[in-house]
C-alpha cells in the first residue's frame, strides 16, 4: 500500500462520474466534501495487500501518528490510484479499502478526531491547499509483515473461513451457531476474532489497582512497555518463575533446563527465516557491521543449541525449556501492565517429537496441562484453534477430540494461502472483568524450524529425519499468568466475594501483629518456627494500634494474620484472621502450619526477601 499524507490548510471534493462498475452509490455526505485543517490520506491499495486486520492498524497508527504532530483536526481516507503502477485488482482494493476506512473511523473516534472517506470508484475534482510546512507532505510504502529494515516482505495473500466444532462432531459456521448461556466466553471470542467487533471497554480496568499493590508498575525511566517489580512483586514473579518448571515437568518425557543470548543476527539465514514467517514487531539493533533481532521467544536459542546435539530416536521425545526475556515491539497505546509488554519472560518450552503422529499424541498432555493449570486458579479457558488448511481436511476428527475433552465447543480458524512454519497453533485465552478476550497460553505444532535451523535426530534405519517441534508456553508468560491471578481477584470482587490470592504466591503468608513492644520477642520466636517449615512469615512491629496493622494486613491480602497478645502467650493458642472468613479462628501453631502446608503442597518455596520487621522496611516507615 502506498499513501500519500498531505496536511491541507483547506481541502475539497467533488464527485463527478462513476470509474468502476458494480461499486454502491455515494452516500449524500460523500458526494461532495469541505474542511479546515484536514490530513488528507491519498492511499492506491496494491497487489500484495491483503484485508489483514493487524497489517492494516499498523498503518493506521502510522496516521494517527502524523495526525498528531501536525495538530490535523480531521483525517481523510482519498482513494488514489495513481500512486502505484501495482495495483489491486478493483474488488480486492474496495475490500482492502473499506477494511482501512473502518479501523481509521474507530480510531479517529477514540482520538477525538472528525474522520471522513471519499467514495471509492469514483472520478473526482479535488482542490486543497498545503500549509508547506517540514511535515505537510509525507509519502509511506507499506507491504504486509515488513520484518528487515528497509526490506519489506511480501507473502502470498492468505484466505481463511471460521467453523465451531462442537463435543458432539458438529462442523457449524459461526454465523449459523446458537450460543447457549454457558457458551458466554466462546460468544465473545466469535464476536471479536470472526466478526471484528469493537468489544466493551474504556473503564480502568480493576486488575491496575491490584498490580499497584503489590508494586508491578511502569519503568518511567524507560520506554514504553518495560515494568519494574517492587519487593512483594518481586517475590510474585520469582515463585512463577520457579512455577513454570514445576509445571513444565509434569509432562512426563526428559527436559532439560538452558539459558542463552537475547540478541541473533539477522544475517543468520536460519533467524532471518523464522523471523520473517514470525511477521510480529521486532526490536532490530544496528551494529557496526550487522543488524541484532532481540529474541521475541526461545526459538533461536533452544534450536541453535539443539541443532549441536547428537539425538537419536530413542530420545524422542525430549522437551527444553528457558526462561527466555523477550522483547516484542508493541505500539505505546496497546502496552497494558503485565498482559501486553515489550520486555517480557517466557518460560519457553520446545517438546522434539519424531513425527506429526507422536507431536499430535504428545499436545493432548500438553493441552490437558494447560486446562488443569488455569482451572487450579478458578478460570477457564476458551481457545482459537489456528490450523493450515491442509491439516483440517486431514485431521478434522483430531479437532472433534478436543472438543470433546474440553467438553464445549471450540473455535477454529481455518487458513490456506500461505506456508507458516506451524500447521496448528493455538491461542488459549481467558475472558476478563470487562468481558474481553485475553490470550494466556499457547501451543504449536512447528512442521518448519527443524529442517531450517539444521536439527536432526537418526532414525531406527539410520537415516537423519527432521523432527516435529511442539512450541508451548504451558502457562504463559510469568507476567500474563500473574495477570490471570489477578484477573480471577477481580472477578471475585465483581462477584461480590472478598479478592485474594493463592496462598502460595502471596509475599507474606503470615503476619504476626505484637499487641504490644513487650509481645514482639514472642512474635520472633513463632515467626523462627513459622521460617523453617518455609514458609513466608514478617511480625508488624511499628508503634501503631492493632486495629490500624491489621486493617493494612488485610489490604495487603495477607491470608494468615495473627495477633500476639498476653492470652496467646499463655495459653499458646493463636487467634487467626484467615482472608475470605469473617470470623477468628482459635488454632495451635501446629494446626496452623498444617493448614498452610496442605495449600502450599506442590507449590515452590522461597524465602522472604524482605526484613522480618515491618519497621524495617523504609516504604512503610511514616516520614518523621
Amino acid at each position: 500500500m502506498r499513501i500519500l499524507l498531505i496536511h491541507a490548510e483547506k481541502f475539497s471534493y467533488r464527485v463527478r462520474e462513476r470509474a468502476l462498475s458494480g461499486v454502491p452509490e455515494p452516500s449524500p455526505e460523500s458526494e461532495s466534501y469541505s474542511d479546515k485543517n484536514v490530513l488528507v490520506v491519498f492511499t492506491s491499495v496494491e497487489k500484495w495487500d491483503i484485508p489483514d486486520r493487524e497489517y492494516l492498524e499498523n498503518i493506521v497508527r502510522d496516521v494517527l501518528e502524523v495526525a498528531k504532530k501536525v495538530k490535523a483536526e480531521c483525517i481523510v481516507l482519498y482513494p488514489y490510484a495513481h500512486l502505484s503502477p501495482d495495483l489491486a485488482k478493483p474488488e480486492r482494493a474496495r475490500l482492502v479499502f473499506a477494511q482501512l476506512e473502518d479501523i481509521l473511523r474507530r480510531e479517529c473516534a477514540k482520538s477525538n478526531l472528525r474522520f471522513h472517506a471519499a467514495p471509492f470508484g469514483y472520478y473526482k475534482e479535488f482542490e486543497l491547499k498545503c500549509y508547506g510546512h517540514p511535515l505537510s507532505e509525507l509519502s509511506r510504502t507499506y507491504k504486509p509483515h515488513k520484518v528487515r529494515v528497509g526490506e519489506p516482505e511480501t507473502p502470498e495473500p492468505t484466505r481463511n473461513f471460521y467453523v465451531i466444532v462442537t463435543p458432539d462432531g458438529r462442523i457449524v459456521s459461526p454465523q449459523e451457531y446458537t450460543f447457549r448461556e454457558s457458551e458466554r466466553d466462546l460468544e465473545i471470542l466469535v464476536r471479536k476474532e470472526v466478526f471484528k467487533e469493537e468489544l466493551p471497554g474504556g473503564q480502568e480496568p480493576r486488575y491496575l489497582y491490584y498490580c499497584k499493590k503489590f508494586g508491578f508498575e511502569w519503568e518511567p525511566l524507560s520506554d514504553y512497555g518495560h515494568m519494574r517489580f517492587g519487593p512483594e512483586a518481586t517475590i510474585m514473579y520469582e515463585l512463577v518463575e520457579r512455577y513454570s518448571w514445576l509445571v513444565a515437568k509434569r509432562l512426563g518425557i526428559p527436559i532439560l533446563k538452558v539459558r542463552g543470548t537475547n540478541m541473533f543476527r539477522l544475517s543468520a539465514e536460519p533467524v532471518y527465516q523464522h523471523a520473517r514467517l514470525f511477521g510480529e514487531r521486532m526490536y532490530v539493533i544496528e551494529t557496526d557491521d550487522d543488524k541484532l533481532v532481540l529474541r521475541y521467544a526461545a526459538c533461536f536459542q533452544q534450536f541453535s543449541m539443539v541443532r549441536d546435539w547428537v539425538i537419536s530416536y530413542r530420545d524422542l521425545p525430549l522437551a527444553v525449556m528457558e526462561l527466555a526475556d523477550s522483547y516484542r515491539y508493541e505500539q505505546p497505546g496497546e502496552t497494558a501492565l503485565c498482559f501486553r509488554l515489550r520486555k517480557f519472560t517466557m518460560p519457553d518450552t520446545h517438546i522434539f517429537t519424531r513425527d506429526l503422529e507422536e507431536a499430535k499424541t504428545l499436545c493432548f498432555k500438553v493441552h490437558d496441562i494447560i486446562y488443569d493449570e488455569i482451572r487450579k486458579i478458578g478460570l477457564d479457558y476458551v481457545a482459537l484453534w489456528n490450523v493450515t488448511r491442509d491439516f483440517y481436511e486431514s485431521n478434522l476428527d483430531y479437532l472433534r477430540e478436543y472438543a470433546r475433552r474440553e467438553g464445549k465447543p471450540i473455535l477454529v480458524n481455518v487458513i490456506e494461502g500461505r506456508r507458516y512454519y506451524w500447521v496448528l497453533n493455538v491461542e488459549f485465552n481467558i475472558v476478563d472483568e470487562l468481558e474481553r478476550p485475553r490470550e494466556i497460553a499457547t501451543m504449536q505444532i512447528d512442521v518448519g524450524n527443524a529442517e531450517r535451523f539444521g536439527i536432526t535426530y537418526r532414525a531406527p534405519d539410520g537415516s537423519s529425519r527432521h523432527p516435529v517441534i511442539i512450541h508451548t508456553a504451558l502457562i504463559g508468560s510469568i507476567e500474563r499468568y500473574i495477570y490471570a491471578l489477578l484477573q480471577r481477584a477481580a472477578l471475585d470482587e465483581k462477584e461480590g466475594k472478598i479478592p485474594r490470592l493463592p496462598t502460595w504466591i502471596c509475599p507474606i503468608q503470615v503476619r504476626l501483629v505484637p499487641v504490644s513492644r513487650e509481645h514482639v520477642e514472642h512474635c520472633d520466636e513463632i515467626a523462627d518456627i513459622i521460617e523453617a517449615r518455609g514458609i513466608r512469615v514478617d511480625v508488624d512491629d511499628r508503634d501503631e494500634p492493632v486495629g490500624k496493622r491489621i486493617r493494612e494486613a488485610e489490604k495487603l491480602w495477607i491470608p494468615y494474620i495473627v495477633v500476639i497478645g498476653r492470652e496467646e502467650i499463655s495459653s499458646k493458642v493463636l487467634s487467626v484472621r484467615i482472608r475470605g472468613e469473617r470470623q477468628l479462628r482459635k488454632m495451635s501453631i501446629d494446626n496452623l502450619l498444617a493448614l498452610i502446608e496442605r495449600e502450599l503442597e506442590g507449590y515452590p518455596r522461597i524465602e522472604l526477601t524482605l526484613p522480618r520487621r515491618v519497621s524495617m522496611r523504609p516504604m512503610y516507615r511514616p516520614l518523621v
